[in-house]
């Protein structure tokens, strides 16, 4: 009797064990959850910020031009991107500075100013684009540009001047959930999926001027260089330190796929509608427009969708980042829970960009065009001093201390910025002289 007793005993201490032990397991989980959502922003926001109306453009010429044969092109774009904006959001956590900063420190002021200068100028262009883009998505719908323009810089203004870090991070990445249109257009387009996986895995290269073109307009818009100089100075707003990099790079991966993500799903969407049926696009507006009696009324409606999002999305961003690393290179005080008065710099720099930006869209008889290659061109140039500036940084122990990056790693950086290379070389040649 008292050895059944003790059994009984034992077989409900061990029940009381495993019951303490899941609860234990359960808890870890939602702590080690709580701490992973209180990393993620900098690697989310910052990687679907790159599917920004330009990029939108260039993945939908992408597929319109060459059905899934490029495919490739994409997944080695999201493998560079994931590599150099975990490293931007490292050096930010471990220096606690932004990359302009960085660059006038290590580099020396010609070398900072030079770049903020260069980086300036392309923003402005890429934040008229963003600009564009809510004009164009917001036309689809009949609503005239004269209203949504100024109506959303109101809003994307309103959102950095009242809301503080949090607020303002909060509503950014409920802004990013707008992409999931994309993968709905993508599936209502009924793409080839065998197709698209032989894209993805098995390298082809059309010998021809405008594959090239595309080719490096898909790098240059993926590794974008005012995601690069936001993510680092995000990552140093929103206080991170070392002790959360593990985090932190779960939120930069997670978010550089995602980009990729989206761009598969733009480039099959056109490539099953577009490429199927010989049509060339001009813009996103016109892919979204192209896409409606190919794929249905909903798929150009979910186009559509993606495109407004993402064109706010980074009309919020690409202020954001110029006032970053103007406030950087300045030595002024730049976080968003700073008021205007403790940082005129930073707030007036977030003005500045967006007032112009709205202005260029509005001037009726102005073309945009122009202003959106030479802003491309100029960004696919200053990526690769910004690449290797980063690199440069990743190796010196004096700032990086034991964060410092290894050669193993090192050259994984420099085999980036070698095919960086390859690829402006080409397109500088075949757009100035070899056209």
């Amino acid at each position: 009797m008292a050895s059944k007793v003790k059994t009984a005993t034992e077989e409900q201490s061990i029940g009381n064990g495993a019951a303490t032990a899941g609860v234990g397991r359960w808890r870890r989980m939602a702590m080690s959850a709580a701490a992973l959502a209180a990393v993620v922003g900098p690697g989310l926001i910052a990687g679907l910020s790159d599917d920004d109306p330009a990029g939108i453009t260039t993945y939908s010429s992408l597929g319109a031009s060459y059905g899934y044969q490029l495919l490739w092109v994409l997944v080695v774009s999201t493998v560079a991107l994931i590599l150099f904006q975990d490293l931007g959001a490292r050096i930010g956590v471990v220096t606690g500075q932004g990359l302009a900063g960085l660059i006038r420190q290590r580099y020396g002021a010609r070398a900072g100013v030079l770049s903020i200068a260069a980086l300036v100028v392309a923003n402005i262009g890429t934040t008229t684009a963003e600009f564009a883009g809510v004009a164009a998505g917001t036309e689809i719908f009949g609503l005239s540009r004269y209203i949504s323009v100024p109506i959303a810089a109101i809003a994307v203004s309103a959102l950095v001047l009242r809301g503080g870090f949090r607020g303002v991070e909060r509503v950014l990445i409920v802004l990013s959930a707008v992409f999931i249109a994309y993968i709905g257009a993508g599936i209502l387009a009924r793409p080839d999926w065998g197709a698209a996986l032989q894209g993805m895995v098995v390298p082809a290269m059309p010998l021809t001027k405008d594959s090239i073109l595309i080719t490096t307009a898909t790098l240059g818009t993926t590794l974008a260089p005012w995601g690069l100089a936001f993510i680092q100075s995000y990552a140093v707003d929103k206080k991170l330190g070392t002790k959360e990099l593990g985090l932190l790079r779960i939120d930069v991966v997670t978010g550089a796929i995602l980009t990729g993500v989206i761009g598969f799903f733009v480039v099959v969407a056109c490539a099953a509608t577009m490429y199927a049926h010989g049509i060339q696009i001009t813009d996103a507006a016109s892919a979204a427009v192209a896409l409606e009696p190919l794929a249905g009324p909903m798929a150009e409606a979910l186009f559509a969708v993606g495109l407004l999002g993402a064109a706010l999305l980074a009309a919020s961003i690409l202020p954001l980042s110029t006032a970053y690393s103007v406030c950087d290179v300045a030595g002024r005080p730049a976080a968003l829970d700073d008021t205007p008065r403790e940082a005129p710099l930073f707030y007036g720099t977030f003005a500045t960009v967006t007032v112009i930006g709205v202005v260029l869209v509005l001037l009726p008889g102005v073309s945009l065009v122009p202003i959106l290659v030479l802003t491309q061109v100029l960004n696919a140039v200053l990526l690769l001093p910004l690449l290797a500036y980063m690199a440069g940084i990743a190796r010196d122990r004096r700032l990086m201390g034991e964060y410092v990056a290894g050669r193993a790693v090192t050259s994984v950086y420099y085999v980036v910025i070698a095919l960086v290379v390859v690829c402006i070389l080409a397109m500088l040649w075949l757009t100035f002289i070899g056209g």
